[in-house]
């Protein structure tokens, strides 16, 4: 039980509705300031639903999720990410019609802690060499993911919900993802990850909930991946 002083995300027994589709069952867990959790499981298992209703982007929603003390559940999405609560999705959301100056900065600053935009171009060189390039025809995929979260973290948010930030790249993208993920940890950023790649994010958090049918079944710290590789294995596969 983290102390509620250190707690950034608090989830208690939440569940989540599309339409009529219970999808979301009771879920539990909570993330420290400054920690990363990732949240694993088989497609379909619940994880991105979980992020969704964290943000209230869901026909409906019950239980409790507390971010930094207040209590969120019954908020509009818009008030959740005046929060600092930043959502890079999986399909990344870059409007191709802009380029990429203009789509980084496009959305609001929510806090005045932001990165600044030379911050963000030493997190991701490549940004600035691209920088009135047209998102729609000249942008890698992971160039494009590269500014998803660079979009999000010129906000100010310091609680990143990060879905399937690998999916679809190259290894060596791959490689940079994880590189800039570990500076952002280190500069106190609480990261919630959903994340497909379990040897892009076993090195990177510190604890990992497994998500099942719309449930969270177990927890493994980092210190303990070893000892709970069979378990592991049944519920991802790996």
């Amino acid at each position: 039980m983290l102390d509620p002083r250190k707690e950034m995300l608090r989830v208690s027994d939440m569940h989540a509705f599309y339409g009529e589709a219970h999808v979301l069952h009771g879920v539990d867990l909570q993330v420290g300031k400054g920690e990363l959790v990732t949240l694993l499981g088989r497609n379909g298992s619940g994880r991105t639903t979980t992020l969704k209703a964290i943000l209230g982007l869901v026909s409906r929603r019950t239980g409790s999720v507390t971010i930094n003390g207040r209590e969120t559940v019954r908020m509009p999405t818009h008030r959740i990410a005046h929060l600092g609560v930043g959502w890079c999705p999986e399909e990344r959301a870059i409007f191709s019609s802009l380029d990429v100056r203009e789509n980084l900065m496009l959305p609001p600053v929510v806090r005045s802690d932001g990165m600044s935009v030379d911050e963000i171009f030493e997190l991701f060189p490549n940004l600035r060499e691209r920088l009135t390039t047209s998102c729609g025809t000249r942008l890698s995929g992971g160039e494009q993911q590269m500014l998803a979260l660079a979009r999000i973290l010129r906000t100010g948010a310091n609680l990143l919900l990060l879905d399937e930030i690998t999916e679809g790249l190259a290894p060596v993208i791959v490689q940079a993802m994880g590189r800039a993920i570990e500076k952002l940890k280190a500069r106190g950023l609480t990261i919630v990850l959903v994340e497909q790649n379990f040897r892009f994010a076993a090195p990177l958090a510190d604890r990992h909930y497994i998500v099942d049918h719309g449930q969270v079944v177990d927890e493994i710290s980092a210190k303990e991946l070893d000892s709970n590789s069979e378990k592991l294995g049944r519920y991802l596969g790996v």
